[in-house]
């Protein structure tokens, strides 16, 4: 079979996504090596990766510790939920999204009794509603929600959820996919004992793996609830502290391509640095739709900065396949809606991504809709 080699001047896409995500040639060249599972070096590398994740969500060993899970967010957040919860227990989710519903999912699928507290995707949970339910039902062991619940971008309230939570003495579960690595957050001072985040999001990095930061007391209750072999995070950790291996085949790759995002991490001024590119990003984003007529989902107050929802334009010309191949024919990749009642597309403001970027997409934009004949 012939090699395929890049052309003179070949770039890839710019991904407005959040994740996979535009990742640095630094990230990408890190992986042009093979290492093995049981190399010294590579388990200095995983130790060093676990001892950096707990240093981001500002806690240290031994209150906390991080475990390495094989596979995408999805299957951290599984390993968890199946993990965690005992043979008795009971798990509340709020619910103001799909990655909110997908939990109540899981719990169904493993046949975990679960109580979900749904309010509108527009909106958050509600701490005091949080409380009321913990109250009415003691069974509840466990309760979940996403930090940023990508279906809109919405910022939840976890630190005053994680609140009620201690007053009732549940475990606190926190899917902080699309924000761990550039929206501040104190793991314990929001008494959050499992928070689950994943390579390809902020830290720019690649798919391949998610991480858990847990509380190690909390880790060590857990013995024998595990409802699945390969996703049982107690044996994962004893796997890691062991003797610093993983059960099953890890991502090689793409955990020496994860050290090296978060070596760029630290250089770029950590998450505070961080932050600050993709506020401003979002700053250039919000104007720029804004005045070609788009309107965000949310209300401000609600939007953070990963990604944003718009609704579609009412122009009967409009209409967003069309949209989104012809942006991607220009080198620009944005997301679909997920929203249950509202037609709206997103966009991302993270990755290896800055404004530079962001006014290209926005003149790609103004190009597509004068294309399709749509003028807002």
């Amino acid at each position: 079979m012939a090699s395929q080699t890049a052309l003179p001047g070949w770039k890839d896409k710019a991904l407005f996504t959040p994740g996979p995500l535009t990742t640095s040639a630094t990230v990408k060249q890190a992986m042009l090596r093979d290492l093995g599972s049981r190399d010294q070096e590579f388990i200095a590398l995983v130790r060093d990766i676990r001892r950096r994740l707990l240093r981001i969500g500002q806690v240290s060993e031994p209150e906390y510790t991080s475990v390495l899970v094989q596979g995408s967010g999805t299957f951290g957040i599984e390993s968890v939920i199946s993990s965690v919860i005992p043979p008795s227990g009971k798990l509340l989710v709020a619910v103001n999204g799909a990655y909110g519903r997908r939990m109540v999912q899981m719990a169904g699928a493993l046949h975990i009794p679960c109580v979900p507290l749904t309010c509108p995707e527009d909106e958050r949970p509600d701490p005091a509603q949080v409380a009321s339910a913990l109250a009415a039902d003691p069974a509840i062991t466990h309760v979940a929600v996403v930090h940023c619940e990508t279906t809109t971008g919405i910022f939840n309230p976890v630190e005053e959820i994680g609140a009620s939570v201690r007053a009732h003495g549940a475990r606190y579960i926190v899917d902080a996919m699309s924000s761990f690595g550039a929206v501040p957050l104190a793991v314990g001072a929001c008494d959050i004992d499992f928070l689950i985040s994943s390579a390809n999001k902020c830290i720019e990095g690649v798919p391949g793996f998610s991480f858990v930061v847990a509380r190690t007391a909390a880790l060590a209750e857990i013995r024998g609830f595990a409802r699945s072999l390969s996703l049982d995070l107690l044996a994962q950790w004893e796997g890691l502290e062991g003797d610093g291996q993983f059960r099953f085949t890890p991502p090689t790759h793409v955990l020496l391509a994860f050290h090296q995002a978060l070596l760029e991490l630290e250089d770029e001024g950590g998450v505070a640095g961080r932050a600050a590119r993709y506020q401003a990003n979002y700053r250039a984003l919000v104007a720029g739709m804004r005045a070609m007529g788009f309107r965000e989902y949310l209300r401000p107050e609600y939007q953070g900065y990963i990604i944003t929802s718009f609704y579609y334009p009412a122009h009967p010309r409009f209409d967003f396949r069309t949209f989104y191949e012809l942006l991607s024919a220009r080198g620009h990749v944005i997301y679909p809606g997920k929203l249950s009642h509202a037609d709206c597309f997103r966009v991302g403001n993270i990755g290896r991504i800055g404004t530079s970027d962001v006014r290209a997409l926005l003149a790609a934009m103004r190009e597509t809709l004068a294309e399709m004949e749509v003028f807002l």
